[in-house]
């Protein structure tokens, strides 16, 4: 009978002392922060669940920043469409719903339209370009004193020269950003060019 009732109070105290152990345990887990960096840092996730992070100095940082650096330029229209910006010889394409599918810097032909809307007229998929280099995915959308304008990458990668004073009316992109303007812009596509 001794040993009976020594090892119901050594089994008692066993689960008193985890009981112990466990609670000590949750209130070191409830009260850490969820990530070592974040202490040493000061920043704590947005209680709004917005995916942002603010700061130690009260500010609020978007995970995006880099999406946000070239937003897409105001009065530039409303709907799905490309935005082409002249000065800034930066091109977006964006969603129905005003969603910023991708922008991009651009080479500026030496003939440009004027700003205002136009949509896409034609297409080829590979020409010998104004400047007389191979150029693909051809977007043409406008003509300027009888000079044709439109969208189009070089095919061994290369950007007019800018000094060039022959009359040209291809924007230059990079050959993905070209392949992503022509895969967005069917015939009839918006086009919004803007100053």
């Amino acid at each position: 009978m001794a040993g009976s009732s020594s090892g119901t109070i050594v089994a008692g105290i066993t689960a008193a002392g985890l009981a112990t152990v466990a609670f000590f345990a949750y209130q070191a887990n409830a009260t850490a922060p969820a990530h070592p960096l974040k202490a040493r840092t000061g920043s704590t996730a947005a209680a709004d669940g917005s995916g942002k992070t603010a700061g130690s100095d009260g500010g609020v940082r978007k995970k995006a920043e880099k999406k946000q650096a070239h937003p897409v330029p105001a009065n530039s229209g409303s709907g799905l469409r490309i935005v082409y910006a002249l000065n800034a010889q930066r091109v977006w394409l964006v969603a129905k719903d005003e969603t910023p599918l991708r922008t991009f810097k651009v080479a500026r032909s030496s003939v440009s339209p004027a700003p205002g809307q136009y949509a896409v007229t034609s297409r080829a998929t590979r020409i010998p370009g104004s400047d007389g280099v191979a150029v693909e995915h051809v977007v043409r959308f406008a003509a300027v004193d009888g000079v044709v304008i439109g969208f189009s990458a070089a095919v061994d990668g290369s950007m007019p020269d800018p000094y060039a004073e022959r009359k040209t009316g291809g924007i230059r992109s990079k050959r993905p950003d070209g392949k992503a303007l022509w895969d967005f812009a069917p015939v009839g596509t918006k086009i919004m060019v803007v100053a």
